[in-house]
């Protein structure tokens, strides 16, 4: 069949332009969603941060920061990176190996690490030496430190009050110790990287006793080679390679070096595979299932116009011929006027997420063909499939059967359309089975097709459970007067019109409900847990972490009964889900005291075991995860520590407040060498005052820090409801746009109700009644689609029902409601004056 458009296709869209504006409003939208996802998609995969500071080392050797899964598929063994929490480090001996390749000018050890000043001195940044080769530090005055010295930076110097030949005591992962300031160096580009014009406090100290400083003896956090005048960045990198073979190391060169410098751009990757891709996919087949729905009713709306057609001569070919072609003169155009609005909103969601540290200042948005392209084709496809399928009755029966049919509504669905409706009822009700019996991820995936499927299921059945929300909600009508009782009738007759209008607002309402109700339903265990969990009558913070000794300090303290220091971190557990194993990031502290003391700070609700036995190579988890990892007390519990160190630790005790607290918890000592900063993140008092803890930090009480750590998800509560928006506003737009079209399809009918002698109010009183009958059945739909989900949901990831709040859903269910008001009335009141009613 022959795409060119034909007469009848170009006389319908020229001369009945506003019989396509729904349609194009449509397919404009699908556009903008598929851009908008493509371009955050594309820009997950092509992100790049160049480097800054290794700019002056051409190549760069550094641990694979990532941990890698191996997992049998159809397509056979395929490999999963998994960002590592923290840095992998390598053997600093390599950069003696380095040095000696042609063409390497040197090969330097490099660390980073947090240093404590004294009281006066305040947070510092700690780096070897040798790094001044490719920073640009130089000396201002004395010289290179020794074992023992400290160069300090302008600020450093400045703020200790110290001075070359001086002693300042600064506190490192190996103690609290005195070095001698053998100089003062002004920090170069290479070490100022984000610290803004004026730079950071910074000490650097000898390479030979940089590592053990850092805590990490013997390792480095990369190995930075500088070249020869002359020599080629390649073939540098390649005698590299070479040079160190079989030890662990990568070589990377150009923007590959920016990842060992910003270990975010594997989060911000992440976060942009999730936006583009995951949540991209569900948004691209919502926007594709919305969009068929209206081409389809656009389509139907037409069915008497087909049908004089066919009673005039034009043959089944001619009238699939010319649907075929009004999509392909209406969709093109929409498809490229929705990719700009598209690249804007991808461009406003980037910067927000930049904002909001998701993903790293340094990386561009990418914006090329290929996603706009895609979202023109899938426009162009959906509105053939749909529009051909939509003509196809149509266009197959005898003219005589059309004309009757296009008068009157055909009662009965379709064998095929019922059929797969129930099917996909029942998959639905399959998985919500399977959703109610599993837990964590499990539980979670299979809640994602529950929605999906209960959602097609509306879209197969719509005009059947449009008869039922009709005469159900009609019962209640028929009490009114007569515009009521008008309204009953008309939704009974038109079952088809009236599910048309109903999906959308099932979809929008679904949609929102789920994404907003999962995070309202997490956060409120999470606080609930939290501060329940949190016993201690004092909490103490620093920015920077807490002085080494700090538990011992608050434990010398009048009145202090216990004094426990966390460690925060996250732990990577390798965990199942749908058949397939992945690599969870866990919220993982490290607990300076036993667990006795720790019980008097902290209250895990622990079920079986007993924290007592905490130790080294002993851990305990939350009960979730011991569910989701099928382990048990006894049981040893394989993960990665922090900087992808495998560990087997047994679990000892099984705890329940996982969600607000951490879900592992394990001794300090147990992370030494495995994290970046020794030093605590929180202190936890029980007894005393709070007076005698001011100099660790910042205090304050259980409800406070409570407080904080609420405020520190708003990352995840943005993400949801900005998926919420996008999702239910385009559902709530396909909402509008379809109760306009199906109004302004009416306008015969409204001016035949005018002439036998209904009174404009009359008839938009009755427009309203049928408005709030499918706003009523579109939320009612929707709730029972987002509870369905949600429930076995939230039952496998908190053991919780979900949390709806009254006055959140309340808001759902008015604008739901007032937008098919206005939709309704607005577009009828148009339509009466038009016909001087």
């Amino acid at each position: 069949m022959s795409l060119k458009p034909n007469g009848l296709a170009r006389a319908a869209v020229r001369f009945k332009p506003a019989s396509f504006a729904g349609t194009f409003v449509a397919l404009l939208m699908s556009a903008l969603i598929v851009a908008a996802c493509g371009v955050l998609l594309e820009t997950g995969i092509r992100a790049s941060v160049p480097a800054e500071r290794y700019a002056n080392a051409p190549v760069v050797a550094a641990a694979d920061q990532s941990a890698r899964v191996v997992a049998d598929t159809v397509d056979g063994p395929e490999e999963t990176e998994y960002p590592l929490p923290d840095t992998a480090r390598v053997d600093a001996g390599l950069a003696a190996k380095a040095a000696q390749v042609p063409g390497a000018a040197a090969a330097v050890p490099d660390f980073t690490f947090p240093v404590h000043g004294a009281d006066s001195a305040g947070a510092l940044t700690g780096h070897g030496w040798g790094s001044h080769a490719f920073t640009g530090t130089a000396l201002t005055q004395g010289g290179a430190p020794h074992p023992g010295e400290v160069v300090l930076g302008a600020d450093a110097a400045r703020t200790a009050k110290a001075g070359v030949g001086d002693t300042v005591v600064l506190e490192t992962a190996d103690g609290r110790t005195g070095f001698r300031v053998s100089g003062l160096a002004e920090a170069g580009a290479g070490d100022t990287v984000g610290e803004g014009a004026g730079g950071a406090a910074t000490a650097w100290f000898a390479d030979a006793e940089a590592p053990v400083l850092a805590g990490h003896p013997g390792k480095a956090d990369a190995i930075a080679v500088t070249a020869k005048d002359g020599a080629d960045t390649d073939a540098l990198a390649a005698a590299v390679e070479k040079a160190l073979t079989g030890t662990g190391a990568r070589t990377l060169t150009g923007d590959d070096r920016g990842e060992v410098e910003d270990h975010g751009l594997a989060y911000g990757k992440e976060t942009l595979f999730a936006i583009g891709g995951s949540f991209g996919g569900i948004a691209t087949l919502v926007a594709v299932f919305t969009a068929a729905g209206t081409v389809a009713l656009s389509v139907g709306q037409r069915t008497r116009e087909f049908a004089l057609l066919r009673a005039v001569g034009a043959t089944p070919r001619q009238i699939r011929r010319a649907v075929a072609a009004e999509a392909l003169l209406v969709a093109p155009l929409a498809g490229l006027l929705g990719c700009l609005p598209g690249i804007g909103l991808a461009h406003w969601w980037f910067g927000q997420m930049q904002d909001r540290g998701a993903v790293p200042e340094a990386v561009g948005l990418h914006v090329s063909g290929f996603p706009l392209l895609a979202a023109v084709g899938v426009g162009l496809l959906t509105a053939l499939g749909a529009g051909l399928a939509a003509g196809r009755r149509p266009a197959k029966i005898k003219p005589g059967q059309a004309l009757a049919e296009a008068s009157v509504e055909r009662l009965r669905p379709g064998v095929v359309r019922t059929v797969l409706g129930v099917a996909a009822v029942g998959g639905g009700s399959a998985l919500a089975g399977v959703a109610a019996s599993a837990a964590g991820s499990d539980a979670a995936n299979a809640s994602l097709g529950v929605v999906m499927l209960f959602m097609l299921a509306v879209a197969l059945l719509g005009p059947i459970l449009a008869r039922l929300c009709a005469g159900l909600f009609g019962l209640l009508l028929r009490g009114g007067d007569a515009s009521a009782s008008l309204a009953a009738a008309n939704s009974r007759t038109n079952a088809r019109r009236l599910a048309s209008a109903i999906t959308p607002i099932v979809l929008a309402m679904a949609f929102a409900s789920t994404l907003v109700f999962m995070h309202t339903s997490e956060s409120h265990v999470a606080s609930e847990q939290l501060r329940d969990g949190i016993t201690a009558d004092h909490v103490v913070t620093a920015p920077a972490g807490l002085p080494a000794d700090a538990a011992d300090r608050a434990a010398r303290a009048p009145g202090v009964d216990a004094a426990v220091s966390l460690l925060d971190t996250q732990v990577l557990v390798p965990v199942r889900g749908g058949g397939e194993t992945s690599l969870q990031g866990t919220a993982t502290q490290g607990v300076s005291g036993s667990g006795a003391q720790l019980a008097q700070v902290q209250d895990l609700d622990v079920r079986e075991g007993s924290l007592d036995r905490v130790g080294e190579g002993r851990i305990a988890i939350d009960r979730t995860l011991a569910t989701a990892t099928d382990t048990g007390l006894g049981d040893r519990l394989s993960l990665y520590l922090p900087d992808g160190t495998k560990a087997a630790p047994e679990v000892v005790a099984v705890y329940g407040r996982g969600l607000g607290l951490p879900a592992v918890t394990m001794d300090r000592a147990s992370l030494d060498g495995h994290v970046t900063s020794a030093f605590a993140d929180t202190l936890l008092v029980s007894g005393g005052d709070a007076g005698p803890l001011a100099p660790l930090g910042e205090v304050t009480d259980a409800s406070g820090y409570a407080l904080a750590q609420n405020v520190d998800r708003e990352f995840g509560a943005w993400a949801n409801y900005m998926m919420a928006a996008v999702l239910g506003g385009f559902a709530a737009v396909a909402a509008v746009n379809t109760l306009v079209m199906t109004v302004l399809d009416r306008r015969r009918e409204l001016h035949t109700l005018r002439l036998v002698g209904s009174t404009r109010r009359q008839v938009l009183r009755m427009l309203g009644w049928e408005s709030l009958l499918v706003s009523a059945a579109g939320v009612a739909l929707g709730t029972a689609i987002a509870m369905i989900t949600l429930t076995p949901m939230m039952r496998g990831l908190t053991g919780e029902f979900p949390h709806v709040p009254p006055l959140l859903y309340a808001a759902f269910a008015a604008t739901a409601v007032a937008l098919g008001l206005a939709a309704v009335t607005l577009p009828a009141r148009a339509a009466l004056r038009d016909r001087g009613a």
